[in-house]
């Protein structure tokens, strides 16, 4: 069973808090989500989840949609009950041992949302089981629908559950979904927007932590200061533009990260870094920064599955890394590009999408928003089988969140 599996981001309406992600699984003809579903396709899903359950649940609630099939597996028992939430739809509502199946795992401590929450009876009934309530938000509904969803998220409120709007795919759903006041977002325009501008030039400081101890030591280890900056989009792009200045002289540039650390030399390395120290960290950088890590561990990873790419896996990592420098510079990719010295195609692909590699930074960009069609089509062209890139993404989450639980905690 070929299986295309994504996060999609869960945040507050009101903030840019992030509570969790919704573990996304392509819905197809071989799906174990189709209502024909067998007992092969359950057994492969329950397998995959086995082998990577360590990597898709580790830094926040994960909300997973869980079949018949699946609860009578104990498929949920192979995770932390307090990182994941089971969701459920009409396929569960309606069997016949439903309430049964649903209370023994609240009795084990397990936390329940109902998908696309519906006003019949057969959904009240499970309302004392459940935590979440998630309703379709489009922003296209007309006024009686609209009235429809102040009743749900109403409904739920009184009965003290949180509401999450789902396909919030365009700033008009978003809208609504803080007009009917529900508590949580999850969409495409949600993932679009937490990647977006956070003002002026910003560094982690966990990064920038790690980095102060390392240039510090007697003898600094090369490969522990490349490791750290090539995680920081800005810290990469600034230690770039800065070898390749005029005061270093250099007669050829380079877009190696090992080689401008060499070209600049620890002393001068100490003295920046230690500027750096003195910033204000802006709100937004976080996200900003794992959604490039994450992007560039992804696009290396999968130039080294294929044969005759045009770029190797270093420049598709910078091509990753480099993605959302828009959002923190205030300049146009194009510009941002010409004052650093990487290769043509990754250029191409940044500013226009041009090329295969353009092609590889769509599929990423696909990814990100579980677009399952436009998966299929860009993965087909690059030649990539969509069950091996479900590995690779999931070996790409497990490293960026272990990463990142390093770097948050030396904040």
């Amino acid at each position: 069973m070929e299986k295309i599996i994504a996060r999609q981001l869960i945040k507050k309406t009101d903030t840019s808090e992030i509570m969790g992600y919704e573990l996304l699984v392509q819905n197809d003809a071989e799906s174990l989500y189709n209502s024909s579903v067998d007992s092969a396709a359950a057994n492969a899903m329950t397998a995959f989840l086995t082998e990577n359950s360590s990597k898709i649940f580790r830094d926040r609630k994960t909300f997973m949609t869980f079949t018949p099939a699946l609860l009578f597996r104990n498929t949920p028992k192979i995770f932390d009950k307090d990182m994941i939430v089971i969701q459920i739809e009409d396929n569960v509502v309606i069997h016949p041992l439903a309430s049964i199946l649903i209370e023994k795992y609240r009795e084990e401590g397990y936390h329940f949302a109902i998908n696309d929450f519906q006003f019949i009876p057969k959904y009240f009934s499970m309302l004392e089981y459940v935590d979440y309530i998630k309703v379709k938000v489009t922003g296209e509904e007309e006024d009686r629908e609209r009235r429809s969803l102040e009743n749900v998220v109403e409904m739920a409120h009184g009965f003290g559950k949180e509401v999450i709007a789902t396909s919030i795919n365009t700033k008009e759903a978003f809208l609504l979904a803080k007009e009917i006041k529900t508590d949580y977002v999850e969409g495409a325009y949600i993932s679009d927007t937490s990647v977006s501008k956070v003002g002026k030039m910003e560094y982690l400081q966990g990064n920038l932590y790690q980095l102060i101890m390392e240039v510090t030591k007697d003898e600094p280890d090369m490969e522990v200061m490349e490791q750290i900056v090539t995680r920081d989009a800005a810290l990469t792009y600034a230690l770039l533009k800065m070898a390749n200045s005029a005061y270093f002289s250099a007669k050829h540039r380079t877009a190696s990260v090992r080689q401008a650390i060499m070209r600049v030399g620890i002393n001068q390395l100490k003295q920046w870094v230690y500027l750096l120290s003195f910033r204000e960290e802006e709100s937004g950088t976080e996200e900003l920064m794992k959604t490039s890590f994450m992007r560039a561990n992804f696009a290396a990873a999968l130039v080294k599955k294929m044969e005759h790419f045009p770029i190797d896996p270093a420049d598709a990592y910078l091509m990753g890394m480099f993605s959302t420098l828009e959002c923190m510079i205030d300049a146009t990719m194009e510009e941002i590009l010409n004052e650093i010295p990487i290769v043509e195609e990754v250029k191409k692909a940044l500013i226009s999408g041009e090329g295969e590699a353009g092609t590889l930074y769509h599929l990423i960009l696909a990814y990100e928003r579980a677009d399952w069609t436009e998966i299929k089509k860009l993965s087909d062209e690059l030649g990539l089988q969509t069950n091996v890139m479900a590995q690779i993404y999931m070996e790409c989450v497990e490293e960026v969140s272990e990463i990142w639980e390093n770097v948050v905690a030396k904040a």
